[in-house]
């Protein structure tokens, strides 16, 4: 079971700031625009979307023997104009760096997440369409600036 809780931090006030409580402990703030402290909740979807994908990919392609040095997931999400507002489009861009991380391990790390195992992506497909790119960026030998 999935537990959360969001608390109120200025009951008398006029803000909408909560500190969010996840089921296993971690707290951070959540907020509005006008507020401007913490994360709006449909942010994190976003984040969730990304850190969902990311999780799936990353254990896949080191199974696969990828030698990853670097990775990062973007996302961007347009919504529907009239409340309730949700997700219509998303574009998700997986940036990995590393030496000789094959294109092929990285498309079928993606497309394993995408069909198989982010709940997170399964969830918010029902209403917006997912648009997703990569890169491989090689990894740099070190290097001595000004030497």
């Amino acid at each position: 079971m999935i537990s959360a809780s969001v608390t109120l931090t200025q009951p008398l006030g006029n803000h909408r700031q909560f500190v969010a409580t996840s089921g296993t402990g971690h707290h951070f703030l959540l907020d509005d625009a006008a507020g401007n402290t913490g994360a709006k909740p449909i942010e994190l979807v976003a984040i969730a979307l990304a850190g969902c994908t990311a999780f799936d990919v990353i254990g896949i392609l080191r199974k696969k023997r990828q030698q990853v040095t670097g990775y990062e997931v973007k996302v961007e999400a347009d919504q529907t104009p009239n409340p309730p507002q949700v997700f219509a489009e998303v574009r998700i861009h997986h940036i990995v760096t590393g030496t000789d991380v094959s294109p092929q391990a990285l498309e079928d790390a993606i497309k394993l997440s995408e069909e198989k195992y982010c709940s997170v992506g399964a969830m918010v497909k029902l209403s917006a369409e997912l648009h997703t790119t990569f890169e491989i960026v090689p990894a740099m030998e070190t290097a001595l600036v000004g030497a």
